[in-house]
């Protein structure tokens, strides 16, 4: 069973074995629709969620005081691939584009190295078959296609972008 990192529990809070969490999931809220998390390969169940400021706070089942909070610090927080969110169409996971093949109409161009998440929309860190570091915005003017079954994502550049 795959786990995919959320989070990670940076300290305890309080003395009833509550714990904070620094998420990675880019959507705080998700942790009021887990029923569980995984922390240092143990299930837990999540008794109570609540948030300070950024961080998001959980009772988790089975720690009960400080104590117990404390061992869980700098331990990052896994779900399982059942857990994951249904996605709206024309958007992927990152750990799913990652190593696709890139195509324009004249074949392969390299693969997708990174994707960077600056500002409202995803940039594309692909390495070229020559083994140059190129960005493309992923946006529809560029992206044309995202086939996850057959791993290639087809692009379509302008003038200069392969420089």
């Amino acid at each position: 069973m795959e786990k995919i990192k959320i989070g990670r529990i940076v300290n305890a809070v309080a003395l009833r074995g509550e714990v904070k969490v620094y998420n990675y999931s880019g959507y705080r809220e998700r942790y009021e629709e887990l029923d569980r998390i995984i922390v240092d390969n143990k299930e837990y169940d999540i008794e109570r969620v609540r948030y300070q400021q950024q961080m998001v706070i959980l009772k988790l089942s089975g720690v009960n005081d400080r104590n117990g909070a404390e061992a869980l610090k700098n331990k990052d927080v896994f779900i399982t691939e059942e857990d994951l969110c249904e996605l709206p169409e024309d958007t992927f996971y990152i750990r799913d584009l990652i190593g696709m093949k890139v195509v324009d109409q004249s074949g392969e161009i390299g693969k997708i190295k990174d994707v960077l998440q600056p500002s409202a929309q995803d940039v594309y860190v692909i390495r070229t078959l020559s083994d140059k570091e190129i960005m493309i915005p992923a946006v529809k003017e560029f992206v044309k296609e995202v086939n996850l079954e057959e791993g290639y994502v087809r692009v379509e550049l302008i003038d200069g972008m392969l420089e």
